[in-house]
């Protein structure tokens, strides 16, 4: 209904960018010549300068050549982050735009891929112990955007890099670094002026600064000249020559100030505004009627976007005055339809967050609790893939400790779902600062998280029920589990490892050793102590056998379990690196004993890995090759991924040893190709460096020097 409705703040005349412009467009062509040579790029200013206005130009543009251009925007909502939240977007316009071809470059993968898209169905279920899976999603990612845009050109717009979830870095990242065919543009825009020291965007910009295929683009502020071109463009007529001046001077070129600047002075006047930037961009919201006003309140703390329906339910207006309140707001330029919902957001995040600050502390609790009862009682408005996550952010910053916590448990199952560890845990921090503040009865009924990795289960009939989750029943009955705070600590600390956040997934497994030296429980202490020893060694702080060998000391003794076969496995596998012989050969038996008596395949699988290599070591060839080429073959037909890329690594290496390095070259290179294909992207450069010893054994120098 009101998209139609201009403002007149902004100029309708492009001004300036000329250079970067051309940049831009230089690119788009090198995309479109011949086969396709993806370009990236990356666009940079101080908010308010025009980064925005520069890249729905160059849309318009590359449209007009024939480009499909999908656009997508990272989504403010405080720490808990929407993982992935832009690309998902982006997607989805392709998939409206192309949707045969998209279908077709996602066919056989269409599971993975839904953890990005959930459009494209049920995404795949969690498979344990999975630490490739992330990467396998973002390789899944890549050749799903080389493969669209194989024949069209695209352009891949994500905008306010600054807002992105850990996760979304990570993926542009891996895009920039690994794209190499297809005719596709892939543009950032980042605001400079928000990259303080800490801030997470700035070591990703270090990095690819680093890459040559990575174009920077900074805008700067307009000149004299540029402004007054702006300026006319908005008062549709030439200004006079001390207005001009007036108004540069305190916008300082900064094309959004100027703009509001000219909104607040029409007719010239240019007395009673202040010099704080605050009160600049509060000043036409605080001359809209009051209703608008209360509107504008809702929309700065509902998110990015809000939805018409849910507006509505917080607002509280009767329907007609509430359309009445948005027209006023968008004729004055303040908010806008969404372009992509039935929804509304904020012209400019500037305003967004003046607003958001002039609200009081309790008017801020009070808005965000109208919103979460609002979702609860009617989750439709909002898109299936965010529910969760908004649901979170709104109770959390509610101070409603009891509602809260459930949801951020939900809320980090979806992110783990998604493989977007980062997000997920950042959401269990949070739920461990909201523990204590729980009642115990609340606790109580909270599920224990399904696991990742090896940590005792909870009894068989709770396993697999997402935390938060309502029990049916009393909560003793059928000898119901609770969730402890010790199984936060657990699924955190996998997720930071996951994550590469190992400085904090070491404080968190401290933390829980600190809770078991008070609360005794030896398989959860010896599953810590695993989880430690393989962060000491990977943060390069020791070796890790001590704290193996503190596992051992605790499940020695003990019947046989999960974490009883993970501990010998692990304590087997650091002996066949460090320390070879006969105790090795026989904690890997015992490995492999336990694994299959509790039917833990993948342990299993890893520990008859380490045997094979042991037996070789120990001059029993044959046997030794015969178990490692079996477990290879077995690994591959069950999926367990991991196992499969080390087995490309160990098998060769051992047939290197013994100086069949032709056999051990051929496996190489169906390693690359299975690594590759899996998005086992550390195993793949193991097998790299596998190869290129490989091949420098057989005498073949330029293939040996290109591998290394």
């Amino acid at each position: 209904m009101l998209g139609a409705v201009e403002t007149r703040s902004v100029s309708p005349v492009f001004v300036g960018r000329a250079a970067e412009l051309d940049i831009l467009n230089t690119a788009l062509a090198r995309a479109a010549a011949g086969s396709g040579e993806p370009q990236a790029l990356l666009v940079g200013g101080e908010a308010g300068v025009g980064k925005t206005r520069l890249v729905e130009e160059f849309a318009t543009a590359a449209a007009g050549r024939g480009a499909v251009v999908a656009l997508g925007g990272c989504v403010e909502i405080g720490a808990d982050g929407l993982p992935f939240a832009p690309f998902s977007t982006a997607l989805r316009r392709l998939r409206r735009e192309l949707p045969a071809r998209l279908a077709a470059a996602a066919a056989g993968q269409e599971e993975e891929l839904a953890r990005l898209l959930p459009e494209l169905g049920p995404a795949a279920p969690e498979t344990r112990r999975d630490e490739h899976g992330m990467a396998r999603l973002f390789a899944l990612t890549a050749r799903l955007l080389e493969r669209v845009a194989a024949e069209h050109t695209v352009v891949l717009a994500l905008e306010d890099l600054h807002w992105a979830d850990a996760s979304t870095r990570h993926l542009l990242a891996y895009l920039f670094r690994t794209l190499r065919t297809g005719r596709l543009v892939v543009l950032a825009t980042y605001r400079s002026d928000d990259i303080h020291r800490r801030h997470p965007l700035r070591p990703l910009l270090a990095e690819l600064d680093r890459l040559r295929t990575v174009h920077r683009v900074e805008l700067g502020r307009f000149n004299r000249e540029e402004a007054g071109r702006q300026l006319a463009g908005i008062l549709a007529r030439e200004p006079e020559p001390d207005h001009v001046d007036e108004i540069f001077e305190r916008s300082d070129g900064n094309a959004f100030f100027i703009e509001e600047l000219a909104a607040a002075s029409p007719e010239g006047c240019r007395s009673g505004l202040t010099d704080t930037l605050r009160d600049l961009l509060l000043v036409r919201v605080e001359s809209l009627p009051e209703s608008a006003q209360q509107v504008v309140r809702c929309v700065a703390e509902g998110g990015s976007t809000v939805e018409h329906r849910l507006l509505a339910a917080v607002a509280r207006l009767a329907e007609d005055d509430l359309l009445g309140a948005l027209r006023s707001t968008v004729n004055a330029g303040i908010l806008t339809p969404a372009p992509d919902r039935d929804g509304y957001r904020f012209r400019h995040s500037l305003v967004r967050e003046a607003v958001s600050d002039d609200l009081l502390p309790g008017e801020r609790s009070r808005l965000n609790r109208r919103y979460a009862e609002a979702l609860e009682a009617d989750p439709t408005p909002v898109p299936a893939d965010e529910r969760v996550t908004r649901l979170a952010s709104y109770w959390y910053h509610a101070h409603d400790a009891a509602k809260a916590l459930p949801a951020v448990l939900d809320a980090s199952v979806e992110a783990r779902r998604r493989h977007a560890y980062s997000e997920q845990l950042g959401l269990l921090e949070r739920a461990m600062e909201l523990w204590d503040a729980v009642p115990d009865a609340v606790r109580a009924v909270l599920r224990p998280v399904a696991y990742t990795e090896a940590y005792p289960p909870p009894p068989p009939q709770r396993r697999g029920t997402p935390p938060g989750a309502p029990r049916s029943g009393d909560p003793e009955a059928a000898g119901a589990v609770p969730l402890h705070y010790l199984d936060l600590l657990a699924e955190a600390a996998v997720a930071g490892r996951l994550c590469g956040e190992r400085e904090r997934a070491m404080k968190i497994i401290k933390r829980a050793l600190r809770v078991l030296d008070e609360e005794p429980d030896p398989l959860r202490a010896a599953w810590f102590w695993v989880q430690r020893s393989r962060l000491t060694q990977s943060l390069a702080r020791g070796d890790g056998w001590s704290e193996l060998g503190t596992a051992q000391d605790l499940v020695r003794g003990l019947p046989p379990s999960e974490v009883h076969a993970e501990v010998l496995a692990s304590a087997a596998n650091w002996s066949m690196l460090h320390e070879p012989g006969p105790e090795a050969m026989a904690a890997a038996e015992r490995a492999v004993e336990y694994a299959r008596m509790v039917g833990a395949h993948d342990i299993e699988l890893n520990a008859r890995l380490t045997l094979g290599g042991l037996k070789v070591d120990a001059g029993d060839i044959d046997a030794g090759l015969a178990e490692m080429y079996e477990v290879k073959d077995r690994a591959t037909e069950l999926g367990v991924d991991p196992v499969v890329g080390r087995s490309h690594i160990n098998l060769p290496s051992a047939l290197e040893g013994i100086g069949r390095s032709q056999e051990a070259a051929a496996l190489l290179r169906e390693g690359l190709r299975v690594t590759r294909e899996l998005g086992l992207l550390d195993s793949e450069g193991w097998v790299w460096g596998n190869l290129a010893e490989t091949l420098h054994s057989l005498g073949h120098w330029d293939e040996a020097a290109e591998a290394a």
